[in-house]
């Protein structure tokens, strides 16, 4: 798998669920009345999101993003398998 950083400079503001998801007896499908818990807004920057909640009367929990590792190195998957590799890398 590899990181990418695509789509991780939004925020994002999403509906806490109104009510809990429950098993249909029949079927084993888990559904909920809460169409809701489906949307998912994105904003460009904090402000904004924080604006909107506010606007509309949202209660608004704020989680921070998460400081990525230091140790990411540049390069891609392919970079894996290049010629002029420095270190020896094996499957």
């Amino acid at each position: 798998m590899s990181s990418g950083s695509a789509r991780t400079r939004r925020w994002l503001l999403d509906f806490a669920p109104r009510s809990p998801r429950e098993v249909d007896p029949l079927m084993g499908w888990t559904s909920s009345d809460d169409t809701q818990a489906q949307v998912r807004l994105t904003f460009d920057t904090k402000e904004a999101a924080l604006a909107y909640a506010e606007e509309h009367g949202i209660e608004v929990e704020v989680r921070e993003p998460k400081k990525r590792a230091a140790n990411i190195r540049p390069g891609g998957y392919g970079d894996n398998f290049a010629t002029n590799r420095r270190a020896v890398w094996t499957h």
